[in-house]
């Protein structure tokens, strides 16, 4: 049974254009000097924050899949599939798998907050596959009333998000006032933040910005004195192929 908690001051960090987005990041690279390093098919994950308008210039990427999901405000993407600028609103999602290869921009309007996550997928099987792209309005997405808690899906049964990564749920929890258990399998590990509230969570206290990992675990005692909102990413605790760091730790 494990639940661990990286709090802000723990996780890496990073800016775009001399600070004009800052980012804190539970899942960082190296330089980024965060506890956390990749684990299950988790990669990656930034928190990121435009202090002003800002565009990160097109860049390549290659075999993983990408996901930005708006958190507030609006941002704007760029492919070199699509070639067009394309708008996306506060509760909306984009994926770039991006396979053999394709380059991106982002524009992020001022106040503009987002997640950007990598996730692994069999790269002996996406580096042979073109590169594709989806974008999602937030009403895309279906909600469900759990108990006092609003579950909105993302990735999971009747979500609309498709992916290449195997086993992987992505939902966001909404909650008032709340002393709720929730069912999650043990056969994953459970990918946490906290994006609003402070909360209690199987005992444990979490604050906003929290990063909190938990595995070997059947359910999440959450406790709520007032509103909160969790991002979860569920995942396997082993994939069934090797990652891109176990197939980098070959060469």
């Amino acid at each position: 049974m494990s639940i661990q908690i990286i709090p802000k001051s723990r996780q890496g960090s990073g800016a775009f254009n001399g600070g004009e987005i800052i980012e804190n990041k539970p899942i960082g690279f190296p330089q980024d000097q965060g506890e956390v390093t990749p684990y299950s098919n988790l990669f990656y994950w930034a928190y990121a924050e435009a202090k002003v308008d800002s565009t990160i210039g097109l860049h390549p990427h290659q075999g993983f899949e990408i996901m930005s999901f708006v958190l507030r405000g609006r941002i704007r993407h760029f492919d070199t599939q699509m070639k067009e600028w394309r708008p996306l609103e506060a509760g909306g999602a984009q994926i770039i798998r991006a396979g053999k290869g394709i380059s991106h921009a982002e524009h992020m309007e001022k106040d503009a907050v987002m997640f950007q996550i990598w996730v692994d997928p069999n790269l002996n099987k996406t580096l042979a596959q073109s590169a594709s792209y989806d974008d999602y309005k937030s009403t895309d997405f279906p909600v469900t009333e759990v108990e006092g808690i609003s579950v909105k899906t993302y990735v999971g049964i009747n979500a609309p998000l498709r992916m290449d990564t195997e086993g992987v749920k992505i939902q966001e929890l909404s909650f008032d006032r709340i002393e709720q258990d929730v069912a999650i399998s043990g056969n994953d590990v459970h990918s946490i933040y906290l994006m609003e509230g402070a909360i209690h969570l199987n005992g444990e206290e979490v604050v906003q910005d929290d990063f909190v990992i938990v595995s070997d675990l059947d359910q999440l005692k959450i406790k709520s004195a007032g509103v909160g909102r969790i991002f979860m990413i569920s995942s396997p605790k082993r994939p069934s192929y090797k990652t891109y760091v176990e197939l980098k730790g070959k060469d």
